[in-house]
């Protein structure tokens, strides 16, 4: 337990300094792209003359040279303020509050489903190598690796929805209809299909892949040979035995990936209208909100973070060995 603690401590504080290098190079990423949030924020106004965007600059301190703005941002960033949106008159912190939770649902309930599905399809193709099942799995999770993800979202958008009628196309609820408690549930959850199965399929591929040619290669090692030798099932050997040592590649880049779905659903989001934080950064690119993007990109890195850090731990739980190295 005690080195257990160790490991995650160690974790943490490395974590910490990766997050403030992130913290400055995204200030310096987004404050290099091209585009003046002041000229953007006049002209809408009508009133895109020198002396209101002068105003507009001193307004929101973008005069100031930029080591000052980056060492105000950082300041407010220990104290936990994400700073205010130029656009949208409101702190960062609760334009962010307000999409999260819509994104979150979407990303986490993909995941979950792209996980459980990929292994357990990866798994049947590996136990049935050489068969039409294996050949099946394999063909389809090239086709839907291979196709473009918002090409399959407008598609099954166009049959399930204009065709057929048997889902919405868009949007988080029924707008107008006043759901609550589990009516309102119902309706979230049928909004939501569409969108998590068009997300899932994608990353269901990656790992029915890579599941199957990790038990392939797991399989034909000395001690599955000796499990079998010893009279063990078929069953027991492939959980036991060769399923266990072969799941920590398909750990290793669902760690990764899982953090990553957040800020990757901007394409998803704006397919199918989904009010979540990708589609969010998608619309401060266009509006040049420098603090939104700022406080999105905090965000999704806190979490890529926190999802290796939950990997590691994983890795030993499922590995004992791998902990006892470290």
């Amino acid at each position: 337990m005690l080195g257990f603690a160790q490991l995650f401590a160690s974790r943490l504080v490395k974590a910490l300094a990766i997050l403030i290098a992130i913290v400055v190079m995204n200030f310096f990423l987004v404050h290099a792209a091209p585009g003046d949030p002041a000229m953007v924020m006049a002209g809408e106004a009508g009133a895109a003359d020198e002396k209101f965007v002068a105003q507009l600059r001193e307004q929101f301190g973008l005069n100031r040279p930029l080591y000052e703005q980056l060492a105000t941002y950082v300041g407010k960033i220990a104290q936990g303020d994400l700073g205010f949106s130029y656009r949208q008159q409101r702190p960062v912190w609760s334009i962010l509050a307000e999409r999260l939770p819509a994104t979150l649902i979407l990303t986490l309930i993909a995941f979950a489903l792209a996980l459980a599905a990929g292994v357990a399809l990866g798994t049947l193709a590996a136990i049935t190598v050489g068969t039409w099942a294996d050949s099946a799995i394999t063909v389809v999770a090239l086709l839907a690796y291979a196709t473009p993800i918002y090409w399959i979202g407008l598609m099954m958008s166009l049959l399930f929805s204009i065709q057929l009628g048997w889902l919405p196309a868009f949007g988080y609820e029924t707008i107008g209809a006043g759901y609550t408690g589990l009516a309102h549930a119902a309706d979230v959850a049928q909004h939501l299909i569409l969108p998590v199965v068009t997300l899932a399929l994608f990353y269901m591929a990656g790992y029915a892949r890579l599941t199957r040619a990790s038990m392939l290669e797991v399989r034909g090692q000395d001690f599955v040979k000796t499990a079998k030798a010893k009279g063990l099932t078929p069953t027991r050997v492939v959980t036991r035995h060769i399923l266990r040592n072969a799941i920590l590649p398909v750990i290793t880049v669902a760690g990764i990936q899982a953090g990553q779905l957040v800020g990757g659903s901007i394409l998803i989001e704006t397919v199918f209208a989904w009010p979540g934080i990708g589609r969010l950064a998608f619309e401060a690119v266009l509006q040049r909100d420098y603090q939104v993007l700022l406080g999105i990109f905090l965000v999704t890195s806190v979490m890529v973070i926190l999802f290796n850090i939950l990997t590691d731990v994983l890795y030993g739980l499922v590995d004992p060995r791998i902990q006892a190295a470290r």
